[in-house]
């Protein structure tokens, strides 16, 4: 399966199940045979939201030292050492190993969605501004500049997600659009320090923190070892969710997200390299913006 359907059908199964993927988050469930069930543990990007293996905790507490198998890729836990053929021993283990590592990397880029209508009574209504949808126009541009080939454009369900990604995707014709639920703006996890203005009930944390967990595992990892070339990804999302992913990412404490500020129609482009390195190239870059087309909410 091709990694651009794999995207639609992980996020096509998802459905915005924000319930089934908050119990998924805080249970194990043995994974079954391909096609023998696809309505639970089956679904990949529900085991995502599953804990950490032999962990009961949601996210790993941050430790201060790096973590090289984050992400659960590293090629020697990966593979099945029922398969080393025991005549050959280390000699086969090691050719299977090149087999799973990573060959190429993955540039990531993380778009908040532009300025909206924060009048609206529901979703549906809150929908780009004038200055939102010449925000889109100007991340287009900037996305063109800088040269590359896009394989996938993932967006958010939202409205002003949807928008902005439609606006995008006419500076990048041929780049195949993918909605997402999982990206869906949200309350990650409570933040350090707290802020007077903003308290979600505890209940918000707990569903949207294992929706956005999810989402992370599902969309943030190296490439896989079938992937030959660089890949060059932008996800439209929201604010909240990038400010977590990037903590997450770099191995920061993940409760820090909220320290950070990124302006409408930003990008904050991750890479991640074969070995699991990653690097953090711009965080809510919006310079390429007017000073007059500014805008945080």
């Amino acid at each position: 399966m091709s990694y651009r359907k794999a995207v639609q059908l992980a996020c096509g199964l998802a459905g915005g199940s924000v319930a089934l993927l908050a119990a998924a988050a805080v249970s194990h469930s043995r994974r079954k045979p391909a096609g023998e069930d696809r309505s639970g543990s089956g679904i990949p990007v529900l085991q995502a939201a599953q804990s950490w293996a032999g962990n009961t905790t949601l996210v790993p507490p941050a430790t201060g030292q790096w973590d090289s198998n984050w992400d659960k890729r590293e090629p020697p836990l990966i593979i099945n050492s029922r398969k080393v053929d025991q005549e050959t021993g280390e000699e086969n283990l090691t050719s299977q190993l090149e087999n799973y590592k990573a060959k190429a990397s993955r540039h990531i880029f993380l778009i908040r969605h532009s300025q909206y209508n924060q009048n609206g009574q529901n979703d549906k209504e809150r929908t780009l501004t004038a200055l939102g949808r010449e925000q889109a126009e100007l991340t287009g541009q900037r996305l063109v500049s800088l040269g590359v080939n896009y394989d996938v454009l993932i967006h958010s369900s939202m409205t002003r997600a949807r928008e902005t990604a439609e606006i995008i995707s006419r500076y990048i014709p041929g780049v195949e659009k993918v909605s997402c639920d999982l990206l869906r703006e949200g309350a990650p996890i409570q933040p350090v320090p707290p802020i007077s203005h903003w308290k979600p009930e505890a209940v918000q944390y707990h569903e949207d923190g294992a929706r956005i967990e999810a989402a992370f595992r599902r969309y943030i990892h190296r490439a896989e070892a079938k992937q030959e070339k660089d890949s060059y990804e932008i996800i439209v999302c929201h604010a909240n969710v990038i400010r977590y992913i990037v903590c997450r990412a770099l191995q920061f404490p993940p409760e820090g997200w909220l320290r950070m500020c990124l302006n409408n129609g930003s990008i904050t482009w991750l890479t991640i390299r074969p070995n699991g390195r990653v690097s953090l190239r711009t965080l809510g870059d919006s310079g390429f913006m007017p000073p007059d087309k500014l805008t945080r909410s």
